[in-house]
């Protein structure tokens, strides 16, 4: 097997962890929804008839809270910050149909806590919960090249549904919020939903290139296209202010990921580094459909280093992206609130990483050949 065979197998566990964040890493990811670019990104170097298991862990720990990209420390100075905890497991299957087309299934599953003072009276610090499946995907992807046109890298397109298979009103018990200060049921925060309730179209590209000294670039991205513009879920953030009765009820948002970096074998070849950006988030308006509603939007720029390593048919990979720029943008809300004398512009709550761990597994229809790394 030449080098850039065994260099595309290293680089597998790299493109096939694509998170959604992104996916903001905070309150700016409308819910979990890692691993979206894996419903198109598990196809690597598959032949006809292959099949690839990949499993994937994210976690983060959103706290600092950002005015566009002004943080504001004194939230937790005060402690008055809003915490959430997440973590989320995708396990995505892939099938081989050719050698350059395949298709993959992915089933998410997730578990978020939400810690914040605000949605409990302002007076006491209560927690809120959400735990079960998320919204799965299912799709295909097609790589352009192949032959020695591939020997230099290639690049694969593709294209998948997500379904809304995750719950979009999931219920919690909020504090000194009823009547006479009773608690009472109510949808948890957007941010902690399991899903968003609209079936969406991901489009998405991935690549790989070939560089002197062994050393490779990867890139890939997506963008979900949500037409559906609110859920019929209610927030109860009229309740807050009167300003936000348009948030009453959940809008259904487009995400959007990319990222790209570069990796090279260490010693041995089985054990590679990985260094790259990414940046991910929730535009304010939708590319189709309406945008009223309630969504919180904004993007994270990180730097991701990673490591990646080989034995057989398994790949394992960590990688720590790490938050440089966040930014939460103006809402639809802010900007028909706003005046001349006085610019509206809502916070969000962001994490300072992302923590991804992914295990894949392929299954080969007949053995590989023997690795002839020189």
């Amino acid at each position: 097997m030449k080098i850039y065979t065994y260099l595309l197998n290293i680089g597998i566990g790299l493109l096939c962890l694509l998170q959604t964040p992104v996916m903001g890493q905070g309150c700016v990811a409308i819910r979990q929804f890692s691993g979206v670019g894996n419903a198109v990104n598990q196809g690597e170097l598959l032949k006809k008839g292959d099949w690839n298991f990949n499993t994937n862990y994210r976690y983060f720990r959103s706290y600092r809270h950002f005015r566009g990209m002004e943080e504001e420390p004194d939230r937790v100075a005060n402690k008055t910050e809003v915490v959430n905890w997440s973590h989320a497991i995708d396990l995505n299957v892939s099938y081989a149909f050719t050698d350059r087309l395949y298709g993959v299934v992915t089933l998410p599953f997730a578990y978020n806590e939400r810690s914040s003072l605000y949605e409990h009276g302002r007076t006491e610090r209560h927690m809120t919960y959400s735990g079960g499946m998320t919204d799965m995907r299912a799709g295909l992807g097609y790589w352009l090249f192949e032959g020695d046109m591939a020997k230099k890298g290639n690049i694969a397109i593709g294209a998948s549904l997500k379904i809304p298979t995750g719950d979009y009103a999931a219920m919690g018990t909020f504090y000194n919020v009823g009547p006479e200060g009773s608690p009472e049921r109510r949808p948890v925060d957007q941010s902690i939903q399991l899903g968003d309730g609209g079936y969406g179209l991901i489009l998405d590209v991935q690549g790989i290139r070939f560089l002197p000294a062994n050393f490779v670039v990867y890139y890939d991205g997506f963008y979900l296209f949500n037409p559906r513009e609110r859920n019929g879920t209610r927030t109860f953030r009229e309740t807050l202010n009167p300003i936000l009765s348009n948030e009453s009820i959940m809008s259904v948002p487009d995400q959007y990921a990319f990222r790209a970096g570069i990796f090279r074998p260490l010693v041995g070849h089985n054990l590679s580094a990985s260094l790259g950006g990414r940046v991910e988030g929730v535009p304010v308006r939708d590319a189709l459909g309406g945008s009223e509603g309630f969504r919180r939007p904004g993007y994270v720029v990180s730097v991701e280093p990673g490591l990646s390593y080989m034995y057989n048919s398994f790949t394992l990979v960590v990688t720590l992206p790490i938050a440089l720029i966040r930014n939460r943008t103006r809402s639809v809300t802010d900007i028909a609130a706003s005046t001349p004398d006085n610019l509206r512009h809502g916070d969000a709550a962001f994490a300072d990483y992302l923590l991804n761990v992914g295990l894949a597994w392929r299954i080969f229809k007949k053995e590989p050949e023997l690795f002839n790394v020189k």
